[in-house]
Order: C-alpha cells, then sequence, then structure tokens
C-alpha cells in the first residue's frame, strides 16, 4: 500500500507550473492577478529609484550653482521659466513672480514677498505629487496582496475538500496537490506584498526627504528676496 501511495505521490508534479495548471480557474486568476501587482509594484520601485536618484543630483548640482555667486538674475536667465530640474522649478516659480511683481518705473508691488512664497509652495506641492505618484499602488499592493492570495487559497482548499469527499479517499496523494495549489495563491500573496510595503516605507521616506530640501532651499530662496525687498 505504502509502494502503492508513494508511487502516485511521485507522478504528481509540485513544480510551480504544475501546481498552476491544476489549479481551478479561480485559482488561476487570482495568482495571475497577484504575479501583475508583483510585476506593476517593480516597476514602480525601479522608476522611482531612478527619479529619486536624478532628483538629488539635480538638486546637488543647481545648489553648487545658486551659491557659486552668479547673480540670480542672470543663472534665472540660463535656465528660463521652465527648466528640467524639480529645484530648479521651484527657484523659476519664485524668479517669475519676483519680476512679475516690478512695475514699469522699477518700484516693487506691495505684498510681492507673500506672492513669491506662495508660488514657490505651489511649485513644491506639485513636485511632492511628482514624486510621490505611484507609492499609493504599492501601499494598496502591500496591503491588500496578502488577503487576494488568502481568498485564492480559501477557495483552492475549498475545492481540494470537495475532491476528496467525491474520491472518498482521505490518503496524501489525494490531499496534498489540492493543499499546495490553494497554499500556492498565500505564497504569491506574501511575494508581492513585502517588497511592496518594505519600498513603499523606503520611497516614501526619500520622497519626504526631497520635498523638505526643496522647502528648505525655498525658505533660504525667500529670505535672500526679503534682505533685498528691505534694501
Amino acid at each position: 500500500m505504502e509502494a502503492e501511495t508513494l508511487a502516485l505521490a511521485s507522478g504528481v508534479d509540485f513544480s510551480m507550473w504544475g501546481l498552476f495548471a491544476r489549479a481551478t480557474l479561480m485559482v488561476k486568476l487570482v495568482m495571475l492577478v497577484l504575479v501583475l501587482a508583483s510585476i506593476w509594484s517593480w516597476g514602480i520601485i525601479i522608476d522611482k529609484a531612478i527619479t529619486f536618484r536624478r532628483a538629488r543630483r539635480e538638486a546637488r548640482d543647481f545648489d553648487e550653482a545658486f551659491w557659486s555667486g552668479e547673480p540670480l538674475d542672470e543663472l534665472f536667465a540660463q535656465l528660463g521659466p521652465e527648466p528640467d530640474g524639480r529645484m530648479q522649478r521651484v527657484f523659476a516659480a519664485g524668479m517669475v513672480e519676483w519680476q512679475r511683481s516690478h512695475r514699469d518705473d522699477g518700484a516693487l508691488i506691495p505684498g510681492a514677498q507673500a506672492r513669491i512664497d506662495r508660488s514657490m509652495d505651489v511649485a513644491i506641492q506639485k513636485e511632492a505629487q511628482g514624486l510621490q505618484k505611484g507609492l499609493a499602488v504599492l501601499a494598496t499592493v502591500g496591503s491588500t496582496a496578502p488577503f487576494i492570495g488568502l481568498f485564492g487559497t480559501v477557495w483552492g482548499i475549498m475545492h481540494a475538500f470537495i475532491g476528496i469527499a467525491e474520491a472518498q479517499n482521505t490518503s496524501l496523494v489525494v490531499v496534498a496537490p489540492g493543499i499546495a495549489e490553494a497554499l500556492l495563491a498565500t505564497a504569491l500573496g506574501l511575494l508581492a506584498a513585502i517588497p511592496a510595503v518594505i519600498f513603499y516605507n523606503k520611497l516614501s521616506s526619500d520622497a519626504d526627504g526631497i520635498v523638505g530640501g526643496y522647502e528648505s532651499f525655498a525658505d533660504e530662496f525667500s529670505t535672500i528676496l526679503s534682505r533685498q525687498l528691505d534694501s
């Protein structure tokens, strides 16, 4: 009897593809959703890692140019009103409002400081939204993927029990394949959720740090303009 059981068990394909192929349609759909969610998450993770690295490099290069002693009007003339860099766009927003606040006779329109600060705040908010775009997907995958996998597991185990009842056989040869197929869905759910949660926390912290750098620069730039207004 044991030899027969071992012979039957050896003929069962327990590979990932074998488990997927034997799964019910519902479990297959769950697995496909989880695989696609994992691929989507990794795409966002890679894209954000590249974007954040570029943003840090641009901010570092612009910070050196800003504090090089070059007149701000000349620096703005080189960059233009719509530069490519994120911190450069914050600077450009302030300079555009600074220039708009001058009358034809050279005098400043009242309330220039407040308008400049608001312009830079709006620019920072836009850049923050761009940096954080896609992170909500990671949060969603991290919070829902385990439950989606669990649903697939519950569905698969239910189907396995139905098969056991129909076969009227509780041997491992009958039980193990159905249970293994069902547990694969939970494994895929965790495989999608764990990286999503880890990198969501990491990338959110990085985005906050980059935006904090923009806010610090805006405060410093506003202080410089405030001195010129007072003089």
